[in-house]
């Protein structure tokens, strides 16, 4: 129905302009690159444009969390053109200009999650209503995402997630507005499989101690399922709270429950916590049912890694990217946050600073913020450059499909920060899986909701 239509003169229309229509509460529209669309949440009309950063800067992911804002804030600094421009200068395809998004100054605001997921959420909200950020990114929980990325589906606001390993993030919870470019707990099970059956053989029994919430759930649903494939035996599986400190109550019982070897499904200050109490009880030193007991952490970071000191040394898992690569895309990153900041970068850093660029990327691409098209310009995308090999924005889910890294402490590291060894590059052919095991729907595009 036209305004004319409505009631509104030619005249009317022509003299009230676009305020005068939106307190009659019809929709304005806008045309954005060939197309007419409804006005939308937080829709940037100045020379600027708000990225909302939403970080656990407290809690027990803390660390990770402060290494994400480091990225975000190079990142944003190489969008507006200032320094070396990092992976600007690699990324391809690329429609990036160094000139902000959409010649828009690229500013932000940010929020302590506490790694809680209601605390996520609230302070997503904030920043969507009261500083209308156009885009929420962050994280380093599973749970946090997940109710993020939920709450940006409401709002019609776009959503990179930063770190999560969980597969409900792009599986049952999977939301159209959202994208994830880390690897999750499947990917992991994939890839460490092979290795686990090389190093340790088909007959072993398995002690789970699982951080209690999604991502801890599907990474010991995967990695169990893997390891059964092998032929392990899993002797228990044991829940423990997120922001545990002190896991002997959890360790004493595995000195006799036949088991041989301890899966640590734990993430940042837990597993920083937990290995080393582990290796303290004298796992590591036990010989059960006549081998080696061993350790293994399924998912890892170089921050849990330093942080663990020697009890890392040997220990297997995966990583979703490593400072020392040596693709151009990791030699760009690396080099430009060694010089910002005094040390290499995490893979927490490293997956924000590539969300932030692949946002700002799809953007120009479609040449509007509006988030359909938005969306539709990340949807199938296939790049290169950013570190982890040729990667596709799969449409299916929103995951990442790209190679997954093995990875383990290393036993004579040369500094702090050599603390872990790439022990294999698993391609993306490998990691690739079909989406439909997860379940989930992505949910509508359009109409995008007002905020």
């Amino acid at each position: 129905m036209t305004l004319l239509k409505r009631g509104f003169s030619r005249r009317k229309v022509l003299q009230t302009g676009m305020a005068g229509i939106i307190g009659t509460g019809v929709a304005p529209m806008m045309f954005t690159k060939g197309v007419w669309a409804q006005e939308f949440c937080n829709n940037p009309t100045g020379d600027s444009v708000t990225i909302g950063l939403n970080l656990p800067l407290t809690g027990a992911y803390a660390e990770e969390g402060a290494d994400e804002l480091k990225a975000y804030e190079l990142a944003i600094k190489h969008l507006n053109g200032e320094g070396d421009g990092g992976l600007l200068n690699v990324l391809t395809p690329s429609a990036l200009k160094g000139n902000g998004i959409l010649g828009k100054k690229v500013g932000y605001v940010s929020s302590d999650s506490q790694t809680k997921s209601d605390v996520a959420r609230a302070g997503a909200t904030r920043m969507i209503e009261r500083d209308g950020a156009i885009m929420i990114t962050g994280g380093t929980s599973s749970g946090e995402a997940i109710a993020v990325q939920s709450l940006c589906q409401e709002k019609g606001i776009m959503f990179m997630a930063g770190l999560t390993h969980s597969n409900d993030t792009t599986g049952k919870d999977k939301r159209r507005y959202g994208f994830r470019h880390f690897f999750n707990a499947y990917q992991s099970g994939i890839a460490l499989g092979p290795v686990l059956a090389e190093q340790y053989g088909g007959e072993r029994r398995a002690y789970h101690l699982t951080a209690d919430y999604t991502w801890g759930w599907t990474q010991e649903e995967s990695i169990k399922a893997t390891t059964e494939g092998l032929g392990w035996d899993t002797v228990a599986t044991v829940r423990t709270p997120l922001g545990s400190s002190d896991y002997s109550q959890y360790l004493t019982p595995i000195l006799n429950s036949g088991a041989d070897v301890l899966i640590l499904n734990h993430y940042g200050l837990d597993m920083v916590n937990s290995l080393p109490q582990a290796v303290q009880f004298g796992l590591r030193d036990r010989q059960a049912n006549g081998k080696q007991f061993e350790i293994i952490v399924p998912m890892f970071s170089e921050l849990m890694a330093k942080g663990a000191g020697e009890a890392v040394r040997g220990v297997f898992g995966t990583s979703n990217w490593h400072w020392n690569l040596q693709d151009p895309g990791s030699i760009a990153f690396t080099k430009s946050f060694g010089a910002e900041y005094g040390a290499p970068p995490s893979q927490a850093a490293h997956t924000c600073y590539v969300q932030t660029l692949l946002y700002a990327d799809a953007v120009e691409r479609a040449g509007t913020f509006y988030p359909p098209e938005v969306i539709k310009a990340l949807e199938g995308f296939e790049f290169d450059g950013m570190g982890n090999g040729r990667t596709l924005y799969r449409a299916d889910d929103h995951q990442c499909m790209k190679s997954v890294l093995v990875v383990q402490g290393n036993d004579n590291p040369s500094s702090e920060f050599d603390v872990l060894n790439i022990v294999q590059e698993v391609d993306r052919e490998t990691t690739t899986y079909d989406p439909a095991i997860f379940g989930g729907e992505l949910g509508p595009a359009e109409p995008a909701p007002q905020c």
